[in-house]
């Protein structure tokens, strides 16, 4: 009956890759790879026709099923490399000529060999009967890892669109490599076949024949696949699996000869010489030398340029653009990790055009004094990237550069890169000598020359913005002192007046009553111009202040003054929320350039309205107003005065905040020759909300 059930299941693999084979080889002339697919049906179906006649007779033909087995695993495995090569023309891969063809038939050729010599040597070196058993269970294991992994490389490197029609030429075929992976591994270690997975092969043989039917029919009717490509990502780790599975099994094979041969101490020397076996392999795994060595070998095998350029430029980017202040440090680890370095020394452009000390990444610090101004001027005019090496053996590649000594001195210096920015020479990077790559080709200069101009987009951004914080820090200390001498200009105005005046009114007690009050009054502003210097230009506490007060005391004080202001009030009381010195200081200041606007026989007016809950003064005259350019752009716009050299241009800016900063707001309405119109507009101390003014021109002040 077993004879029966394997009869039944190779006889439906027959019938069902005959009929596969008869459909491609009529349908041939449509596909790339018509012949190829027609010679693996054929050989499938061959080995099918080994299998079942062996169930008839007495004794299995073991040798013609086990070339029938190496026919149909090389015509398939020779189809799925045919098909990266047909996606990979244009390029230099090897994939893409027939260079590879060579090579595959040795394989095939050693694989034989090894099935029909093995049992020769172990007859005649007197081993085990079974050592031609378990030589052959791991060429099948190693045969089903390698068209696993050559399916994993299509499949996980094709759009979605492509994967519509191909994912079942990989069901298919994945499903006869995974079943032979299964079957054989399990044999490997039980050192025996499970008969019923033997039984059962064909039939899973045959169920794939229907997934590639299908895969056919779907090809006729999709691109191909054209856009198809080798990962390096993939590539490597499925090199690195297939490497890690052959070195198992090389290991189970000698550790099964030593455990033979060994006697005793066979079992000892054998679980020794295994756990030992594995130990090193975890350790080349994880050695990083070793990972970096076999990336290399990949991409001068394999690709047509050493780098995968996206994943390059996506590293580098992330790197430079990583958190925190540190961009020369970004710059030069980026820099680094494209040639495998491990350390580097930048240097940056100052504002005097001399080169200083930047950053160091894992070297040490060299002196700050250094003079690069030789090197830079060649780099700047060459553009070159500076292989100290090469320039040690033939510096006539060079032009007879002088090199600065302390570079000669560093030790294993190797390159030393440019980061042009425009055409100014922003920066220089030197790097260290790399422990994996030992010379530079022109792919890799190119790929320096494009990463060392980003970088230095990178550095002159960043250096912009130390000189724009450096700035803004300079430009608080200046306005800060503006401040304060615009509040000491206006105290010393006070004092000239009393001067001015002395000698003419000096008897007079109202004269002696009003210097007394103006010098107090000065004491009180220079007392609260330190507090505020002290705590912060803003560092005060808002009070409740009574406006109706505060005008009158401020009218009055600008009555010596003509065109004296006139006060006109609709409440008793209104109270805001302010500093009272501070507000005073606002309405002084806008009534003195009314007055100092408009001629002595012209007219000042304060009004102080209520408006919806809030507090609205308005300072008008008729005095030679400002025209529309003039309030746009240069009434509030602080250190720009019209008064010259004598005035700050910080009195109306600083008024306007600090109103802002109450939750209040001035809007300014003025025409040439008819005067002007200053609102300021205070949230009565019962509101707190934003204030609305009307009645000014758009835009104005705000």
């Amino acid at each position: 009956m077993p004879a029966n059930i394997s009869l039944y299941s190779y006889g439906f693999a027959l019938l069902a890759y005959t009929l596969l084979g008869m459909l491609v080889f009529f349908t041939r002339a449509k596909r790339p790879l018509g012949w190829p697919l027609t010679i693996a049906s054929a050989f499938t179906a061959l080995w099918a026709t080994s299998v079942a006649v062996s169930t008839l007779l007495p004794y299995p033909l073991v040798k013609l099923m086990q070339l029938a087995e190496v026919a149909r695993n090389a015509a398939w495995c020779f189809v799925l490399l045919r098909f990266l090569g047909l996606h990979l023309q244009g390029s230099t891969h090897i994939l893409a000529s027939n260079r590879w063809i060579p090579w595959f038939m040795a394989g095939v050729g050693g694989l034989m060999v090894l099935l029909f010599v093995t049992p020769l040597l172990s007859r005649a070196l007197g081993l085990s009967q079974n050592l031609d058993r378990d030589v052959a269970f791991a060429a099948w294991l190693s045969t089903a890892i390698f068209g696993l992994l050559l399916l994993e490389q299509i499949f996980r490197n094709s759009t979605l669109t492509e994967r519509w029609s191909i994912k079942y030429l990989c069901l298919g075929l994945g499903f006869i490599f995974a079943y032979d992976f299964f079957m054989y591994a399990e044999a490997l270690l039980f050192r025996q076949l499970n008969p019923s997975l033997w039984q059962a092969r064909g039939l899973v043989v045959a169920l794939a024949a229907v997934f590639l039917a299908i895969a056919l029919g779907r090809s006729e009717r999709a691109n191909n696949g054209q856009n198809i490509h080798l990962s390096r990502h993939v590539v490597f780790h499925s090199v690195t699996l297939l490497a890690a599975g052959l070195y198992l099994i090389l290991m189970a094979l000698v550790g099964y000869f030593i455990r033979y041969l060994g006697g005793t101490w066979g079992g000892v020397l054998q679980i020794a010489f295994l756990c030992g076996s594995g130990l090193l392999l975890v350790a080349l795994l994880f050695s990083g030398q070793i990972r970096a060595r076999t990336r290399v070998w990949l991409s001068k095998n394999f690709f047509s340029y050493k780098y995968d350029y996206r994943t390059e430029w996506l590293q580098f980017t992330m790197t430079l653009g990583e958190g925190g202040d540190n961009v020369p440090e970004n710059i030069t680890r980026a820099m680094a990790n494209l040639t495998q370095s491990s350390a580097g020394v930048l240097w940056s452009r100052s504002m005097d055009g001399h080169f200083q000390f930047a950053c160091n990444f894992d070297m040490p610090e060299p002196d700050s004094a250094l003079d690069l101004r030789g090197l830079s001027d060649w780099m700047q005019r060459t553009e070159w990237i500076i292989d100290l090496r090469e320039w040690r053996r033939t510096p006539d590649l060079y032009e007879q550069l002088e090199m600065p000594a302390f570079l000669e001195e560093i030790p294993r210096a190797w390159l030393i890169i440019p980061l042009l920015f425009g055409n100014q020479l922003q920066g220089i990077l030197l790097l260290r000598e790399s422990d994996l790559q030992t010379d530079i080709n022109w792919e890799d200069r190119d790929l320096l020359k494009v990463a060392g101009r980003q970088a230095a987009s990178h550095l002159a951004q960043y250096q912009a913005n130390q000189a724009l914080v450096e700035s803004r820090q300079f430009e608080a200390f200046n306005r800060l002192s503006a401040y304060v001498i615009h509040d000491l200009k206006n105290i010393l105005a006070q004092q000239s007046l009393i001067v001015s005046n002395a000698e003419k009114h000096r008897d007079k007690p109202a004269f002696i009553d009003d210097v007394i009050n103006t010098v107090r009054n000065s004491v009180e502003r220079m007392t609260r111009l330190m507090d505020q210097m002290k705590s912060g230009l803003r560092g005060v506490e808002a009070q409740s202040v009574d406006l109706v007060e505060l005008l009158e005391s401020v009218v009055e004080e600008h009555q010596k003054i003509e065109p004296r202001p006139m006060l006109q009030k609709t409440a008793e009381k209104v109270v805001v929320e302010a500093d009272r010195e501070l507000l005073a200081t606002v309405f002084s200041h806008i009534i003195q350039n009314a007055q100092e606007a408009t001629s002595r026989n012209g007219e000042v007016t304060v009004r102080l309205l209520e408006k919806a809950g809030q507090a609205l003064v308005e300072i008008e005259d008729n005095g030679a107003g400002m025209d529309d350019e003039f309030l746009r752009e240069r009434l509030f716009k602080p250190f720009d005065s019209t008064k010259g050299l004598t005035g700050m241009g910080i009195g109306a800016f600083e008024s306007r905040e600090f109103v802002r900063s109450l939750g209040g707001d001035i809007r300014v309405s003025s025409k040439p020759g008819a005067g002007s119109i200053f609102r300021i507009a205070l949230p009565r101390a019962q509101s707190a909300r934003p204030i609305t003014i009307t009645g000014s021109k758009d835009g104005v002040g705000e």
